[in-house]
């Protein structure tokens, strides 16, 4: 959580950019995050995350979605815009799995 301080306290507007910053946290520590990332974004920050959490995801203004697979199968922009409106991808698919799972 040292990194969430450190972009906390950020002075001018920056552009933050995070490679799944979410791998091997705890969904507490998760939460927290996002809360950093959305204090960044009110005080006039750009944050790119790249992140396969769909529940980060989910939160994201803005999606770009490249594939359709990983490595040389990849690398393809599929989908840019709203989460909400997202096709037929497999994050798509993902997500509307996701949202629907009994808990």
């Amino acid at each position: 959580m040292k990194i969430a301080k450190e972009l906390r306290d950020a002075d001018e507007p920056s552009v933050y950019v995070l490679d799944e910053p979410t791998t091997g946290l705890h969904p507490s520590d998760i939460a927290r995050l996002v809360s950093v990332l959305d204090d960044l974004v009110e005080h006039g920050h750009t944050v790119v995350v790249i992140e396969h959490n769909l529940d980060v995801i989910r939160r994201a203004d803005w999606l770009i979605d490249l594939g359709p697979g990983p490595g040389r199968h990849g690398g393809r922009v599929l989908y840019a815009g709203r989460v909400d409106g997202i096709g037929d991808t497999a994050t798509g698919d993902a997500l509307r799995a996701d949202a629907v799972a009994p808990v």
